[in-house]
């Protein structure tokens, strides 16, 4: 009996090892980016933006994780997403979902209108156009999954408001992705970084790449991958989480075009 020859190994984002860097697909992401804009979403781009998303919530878990451990416990909690937020404000992200979730209710004030009269809390939209509130469930797989490769469970208020939290961001993320695109690029923007008094001030966060867009092909009506790192750049206000996303999402599609 003759040995079959071995399979070629396949390359790009298709391989295990990129898939096993986000949890949510390009499938997901794309569903995602069609409820923002009518705009094409290239390949790179959506696995950049899985794997920006990805690296958002793994720092979320890893904070409440170290919160639930400082209590002595193992199951994460929404006081655990609160303490995570309090220790590190780079991880305030998805913020339209904190007007919504009960979690975050009373924490974000108290509104009042011109007559002084308390403006009542948001309610669920029963429109059919899908939104990041309504459309947070679409996360749950993801975040389970995430929450299992991070070693960690999580009650079921909590992963609602991780649900909720990647949907609004990931929403965000698609807008300015968009705009960056139909616009010509990041440096209309320009860019703004955190430092403490005394430090250094960091080396910019993007490439020649991302501030000379018009030495890429542009047609305005495709977002690439170059488009959703600098949306990144503008969701993400400074520091190491935003480092670690873009590092994190060139990785991902280092074997793809960055179209």
């Amino acid at each position: 009996m003759t040995a079959q020859p071995p399979r070629p190994e396949r390359s790009g984002p298709e391989t295990d090892s990129v898939t096993d860097l986000s949890p949510f697909k390009p499938s997901l992401v794309k569903a995602v980016f069609r409820d923002v804009t009518p705009m094409h979403l290239s390949r790179s781009a959506a696995w950049a933006a899985a794997s920006v998303i990805r690296t958002v919530l793994t720092e979320i878990i890893d904070g409440a994780r170290r919160a639930a451990a400082a209590e002595g416990r193992k199951k994460l909690v929404p006081g655990d997403l609160l303490a995570a937020l309090d220790r590190n404000a780079e991880l305030e992200v998805g913020n339209k979902w904190y007007d919504h979730s009960p979690t975050f209710r009373g924490l974000t004030g108290v509104l009042y209108d011109a007559e002084g009269v308390i403006v009542p809390s948001r309610k669920r939209s029963r429109s059919r156009k899908p939104s990041a509130v309504v459309g947070a469930h679409r996360f749950e797989a993801g975040v389970k999954k995430l929450l299992r490769s991070q070693g960690a469970t999580a009650v079921p208020a909590m992963v609602r408001d991780l649900d909720g939290i990647a949907s609004v961001f990931l929403t965000d993320l698609a807008r300015d992705a968009a705009v960056v695109a139909r616009e010509g690029g990041v440096a209309r923007f320009g860019t703004a970084a955190l430092v403490m008094s005394g430090e250094p001030v960091p080396a910019p966060f993007l490439n020649d790449s991302l501030r000379a867009p018009s030495a890429r092909k542009r047609n305005g009506r495709t977002i690439g991958r170059d488009d959703v790192l600098a949306a990144t750049t503008m969701q993400l206000f400074g520091g190491n989480l935003r480092q670690r996303a873009l590092t994190k999402a060139r990785e991902a599609t280092q074997d793809t075009s960055a179209g």
